[in-house]
């Protein structure tokens, strides 16, 4: 339950970072993110939920906690 609770604290960290840092750019990002037909979205979301998994696997592989 920590291993969650840091990993998902640190994704919210991640995810606000942007926002924060340039929040005119991100408007502009998900303008253009609006943009993009649906299929095009499903295949990035699941290349990231791939790339999430195949991280996830190496770390607790090779034993990074």
């Amino acid at each position: 339950m920590e291993f969650f609770l840091t990993a998902l604290g640190l994704v919210f960290f991640l995810e606000g970072l942007p926002y924060f840092a340039c929040p005119e750019r991100m408007k502009r990002w998900l303008e253009e993110i609006l943009r993009l037909p649906s299929a095009q979205l499903r295949m990035l979301g699941a290349a990231f939920m791939v790339l999430g998994l195949l991280l996830v696997f190496l770390g607790r592989r090779h034993g990074v906690r």
